[in-house]
């Protein structure tokens, strides 16, 4: 049975960081790509970022380019996401979701992906 599991959300200030962790099991982790995704209240799910399987390839929603930092070590079945300079508009549940690919790149399309956490709470105050 294949487990996804998001921890590190919380309450930060605006400008702060944080870092979101998610780690999964049941799977091969080394052959998914990983993708970050989140809904604000009252929003649609957003792609916030991916990354391949090697790690040598990683995107960016455009709200959050040069702010957020997505990797991953393969040997600890974990993906991170280190959010800095946070805003307000960046509050909203954090998903992580694994999907599988035979070649090093990732897609932006939740559909794509096939396994994922509940999700974890990030809220920035102003």
């Amino acid at each position: 049975q294949v487990h996804v599991v998001e921890s590190g959300g919380g309450l930060v200030q605006a400008g702060g960081q944080l870092r979101v962790s998610c780690t999964t099991s049941g799977l091969r982790f080394s052959s998914y790509a990983m993708g970050w995704f989140r809904r604000a209240p009252g929003k649609e799910r957003e792609f916030v970022a991916a990354i391949s399987i090697s790690g040598s390839n990683t995107g960016y929603g455009d709200s959050v380019k040069g702010r957020f930092t997505i990797s991953r070590e393969n040997a600890k079945n974990t993906v991170y996401l280190e959010m800095n300079s946070l805003k307000p508009e960046d509050t909203a549940v954090y998903y992580c979701a694994a999907d599988y690919r035979s070649t090093d790149d990732y897609r932006v399309q939740s559909f794509d992906y096939n396994h994922w956490g509940r999700g974890t709470q990030v809220t920035v105050s102003s």
